[in-house]
């Protein structure tokens, strides 16, 4: 189960608002920046969630603006011929610490920073053994079983649910159940991809 398989087509879905961003003046790495500020205002959201649960769903929002921003930037990169690996590089980083910060502020919403550090790590050790891959001479890898679009798509639609979904399921309200979802399914995914390169290095 990955989204980022359908990269192409987010690309044409989103096209118009590559467009847009060019009338602006914006530029790639502007975007990106962009990308994490929105990302930071998300985690907020969810900060504030804990206490008042309408604001998940002003976070589910925010981080569903997160993604098309993040598909957005190398877009225009490449329709502004300005692609390099300077800006491949801020992308990635950006995108892991919006990735720590989302995270965090889940965790910090519902005082579960065990489960939110298990959630990180696993998120991070996905990321990591995708872009390593690359580092030792193989494609970058996208695949597994949660990529980063699945996360931001799964992280939205729990956030909507948690408007109304308030009160605990075996203990852990519907935000710590997708932070467990992220510990395990992370370190799954991490460990699939790990696999999978070494079985393309023999």
């Amino acid at each position: 189960m990955t989204l980022d398989k359908y990269r192409s087509l987010a690309d044409r879905v989103l096209n118009p608002f590559v467009t847009l961003a060019a009338k602006l003046g914006l530029t790639p790495n502007g975007v990106s920046v962009l990308a994490i500020v929105v990302a930071a205002a998300a985690a907020g959201a969810f900060y504030l969630g804990g206490e008042q649960p309408i604001f998940y769903g002003v976070g589910a929002l925010l981080v569903f603006l997160n993604g098309g921003l993040d598909l957005i930037d190398g877009a225009l990169a490449r329709r502004l011929e300005m692609a390099s690996e300077a800006g491949d590089l801020l992308d990635h980083v950006l995108d892991r610490y919006a990735d720590i910060i989302i995270l965090v502020g889940l965790a910090a919403g519902i005082g579960r920073y065990d489960i939110g550090l298990a959630a990180v790590t696993g998120v991070l050790m996905t990321s990591y053994l995708g872009t390593q891959a690359q580092a030792v001479g193989l494609d970058r890898v996208y695949g597994g079983l949660l990529g980063r679009a699945d996360r931001l798509v799964l992280i939205s639609i729990v956030g909507a649910i948690a408007v109304v979904v308030t009160e605990p399921i075996q203990g852990f309200t519907v935000v710590g159940w997708l932070l467990i979802v992220f510990a395990v399914v992370g370190h799954l995914t991490a460990l699939q991809r790990f696999y999978y390169a070494m079985g393309d290095l023999r």
